[in-house]
């Protein structure tokens, strides 16, 4: 079977060049005689591609030098309780709630101090970015937490924040490595890798070492410290060491592609093909207000529910896979992350417009 087009948002698609080589090495490691699978996580090879790809990530994003990078297990869900355990000083911090993994993080957080929700677009379904520029940030607060990029509502921070000088924190997930970021204007930023970087089961934490200290909530588990991954460079135990291994392939692959600006630029150029003919169709329409739209996940529907189960079933067969929107929302919604070919996204807009023919 020919490869399909996978609009998923997570595990979502990767780069065919990286597929083709994790599959070349699969049984045989650069002569090792294993797969990276199988390799000890304290050998000198594994050493060496642990390394490679913080730095690589490092090169990308040009990541300071008073800033770590830890490769951890439990996904961006462990963060909404990792984050208040280690950064909660004062049992209070803000957040704004621009969709449902803002919302659970401003619930969990709420467990270890008081969270206080300042700014919020649930009441036109998360269907855009509120005002940002004078918030109610509360004089006690620790933090101010975002998630940049709305991967069920398709809707991203084009601006940071005010946060009147308190500490930013960022659930980059569905946007990471898809433009150039200025990692200094955060204290901490991080993302689950299954949406834009790799397979699943990982998430990257990028925080400033001065935030990294013994001062942790009471009761705070060894595992939840940051301090004692950092300390451990990322070792202290079993990492996803072939998650590990498969990220830093697409580090490379994004540096040999020319970088975080190429991506942006390409990613701004699909994004326009499959905008521009929502804005014109006759049967579908996007579902984010258009200054608030999100280069990386795109939802629309035809207003019919019938329809719209009907669109999804007749792209499968063209090869159109996982269009099919979150099922807090319904409709549709494709992902077009780094990984997706220009071509991809001209299917889906040349089906589109047939099926709105058929269908009017």
């Amino acid at each position: 079977m020919s490869r399909v087009y996978n609009f998923s948002a997570g595990p979502a698609v990767l780069p065919q060049e990286v597929l083709k080589e994790a599959a070349a090495e699969m049984l045989d490691y650069r002569g090792t005689g294993m797969s990276v699978m199988e390799m000890s996580h304290r050998s000198r090879d594994f050493e060496e591609i642990l390394t490679t790809a913080e730095q690589d990530l490092r090169d990308l994003l040009n990541i300071p030098e008073d800033y770590k990078v830890l490769f951890l297990q439990g996904g961006a869900h462990l963060q909404f309780s990792m984050i208040p355990m280690n950064l909660m000083k004062n049992r209070v911090a803000d957040y704004i709630v621009t969709g449902q993994w803002a919302k659970r993080a401003y619930t969990e957080a709420a467990i270890f101090g008081k969270a206080v929700k300042i700014a919020s677009s649930e009441d036109k379904t998360f269907s855009y970015i509120p005002d940002c520029s004078d918030l109610p940030v509360s004089p006690e607060a620790d933090y101010v937490y975002i998630c940049e990029n709305n991967t069920i509502y398709g809707t991203k921070f084009k601006e940071l924040p005010d946060t009147k000088g308190k500490l930013l924190v960022s659930d980059v997930s569905s946007c990471f490595l898809s433009e150039p970021v200025d990692v200094t204007k955060y204290g901490l930023l991080y993302g689950g890798v299954q949406k834009n970087i790799g397979p699943a089961g990982m998430v990257i934490v990028i925080i400033r070492e001065d935030l990294i200290t013994e001062d942790v909530l009471p009761g705070t588990p060894t595992y939840m410290k940051y301090k004692i991954h950092a300390d451990a460079g990322s070792l202290y135990n079993t990492p996803n060491s072939y998650c590990i291994y498969m990220c830093g392939k697409v580090f490379q692959w994004l540096k040999s592609m020319g970088g975080l600006s190429v991506m942006k630029q390409r990613n701004e150029e699909k994004a326009a093909i499959l905008y521009n003919y929502l804005d014109e169709s006759r049967l579908f329409k996007g579902t984010v207000h258009k200054e608030d739209r999100s280069l990386m996940n795109v939802p629309f529907v035809t207003g019919d529910k019938e329809t719209d189960a009907k669109f999804v079933k007749e792209a499968t067969a063209e090869g159109l896979v996982n269009l099919k929107g979150h099922r807090s929302v319904g409709g549709m919604r494709a992902s077009i992350y780094n990984a997706m070919p220009k071509a991809g996204v001209e299917a889906l807009v040349a089906f589109m417009k047939k099926f709105e023919e058929e269908n009017l």
